[in-house]
């Protein structure tokens, strides 16, 4: 836990990010976990899995804006994703998640701010066939997100949300979102959280994770259950066959360069599995979020350092 809380904090420090991001060594392991700094690159990515059986959701890079020149630039990101994947004729097996941060939720205003400029974006996968979900950041930032969620529901219906299980909120926000038409990505969780607000050690957010995937379950909505523990996907997978859910109503979500040969396996026997693949240039935060979830994660990026 001190380890994660520690690699948490150097996420938000420019003079590490400086040291780390300058780093040639840095970059073979970077390209574990992200497609690629151009679109171009995210797309090949596209293809691949599409060719592998398994769905995307597509993730520009950026969080925590500074100013509504940076949000636009955001929004006008999403938008030229949109325009590269509509050739590929994927329908919502290739969907776009945004985190608000980058379309300016943390600015002056920014609650509205963000709801303006995330609109065309998820006007423009409607009408390319596909749908939105929207990450989920800081617990601060929770109330926001779930009522720009309600109001793009209005209008776009197949909008999704991400819900965190170490918060101790998110089973009774499950509840509310299990219903008809709603999708939820269940985590686990990635952000440093005080007690207050969040369960800290990992058995208690494992049984967290455990009663809000099965509210999802039982609910009426379109559960995602975004997890790379085989205990956590073998709940899911009994849950679904002791409920009668159809197989193309829940799916699995892992992150592109996790378990990859596990993601197709499972695509292999009807499971609908969806890769997360994030790229662009600013991959710092994210990148070092992934170094924190799992001790193994620390290791590969160390060892990198010494070998070729």
């Amino acid at each position: 836990m001190l380890t994660q809380k520690a690699l948490l904090a150097a996420s938000r420090r420019p003079g590490l990010r400086r040291l780390v991001t300058g780093n040639p060594a840095t970059r073979r392991v970077v390209d574990r976990f992200v497609a690629g700094e151009k679109l171009d690159d995210a797309l090949v990515a596209v293809r691949a899995l599409a060719a592998d059986g398994i769905a995307v959701t597509l993730d520009h890079l950026g969080e925590d804006v500074t100013s509504r020149a940076e949000a636009e630039r955001s929004r006008d990101a999403y938008l030229q994703a949109l325009d590269g994947l509509a050739p590929l004729d994927l329908g919502r097996r290739a969907e776009v998640s945004v985190k608000l941060s980058a379309f300016g939720q943390a600015l002056p205003e920014g609650h509205d701010l963000a709801l303006e400029l995330v609109r065309p974006v998820v006007a423009g996968a409607t009408a390319i066939g596909t749908t939105v979900t929207l990450d989920m950041e800081e617990s601060r930032t929770v109330d926001s997100t779930l009522a720009i969620l309600a109001e793009l529901r209005r209008d776009h219906p197949a909008t999704g949300a991400v819900l965190q299980a170490m918060l101790r909120r998110t089973e009774e926000d499950a509840a509310a979102l299990a219903v008809a038409g709603s999708r939820v990505r269940l985590v686990k969780g990635a952000y440093n959280e005080p007690p207050a607000v969040a369960f800290q050690g990992r058995r208690d957010v494992d049984a967290a994770y455990a009663r809000c995937l099965g509210v999802l379950m039982r609910g009426g909505g379109y559960p995602m259950v975004g997890s790379h523990d085989p205990a956590m996907i073998e709940l899911a997978q009994r849950l679904a066959g002791e409920l009668g859910r159809a197989a193309d109503s829940w799916e699995v979500q892992m992150l592109y360069g996790i378990r990859a040969g596990e993601q197709r396996r499972l695509a292999s026997t009807g499971c609908t599995v969806r890769a997360y693949v994030p790229y662009g240039v600013d991959w710092y935060g994210y990148f070092m979020r992934r170094l924190a979830e799992r001790p193994a994660n620390v290791r590969f990026f160390l060892r990198s350092f010494t070998t070729r």
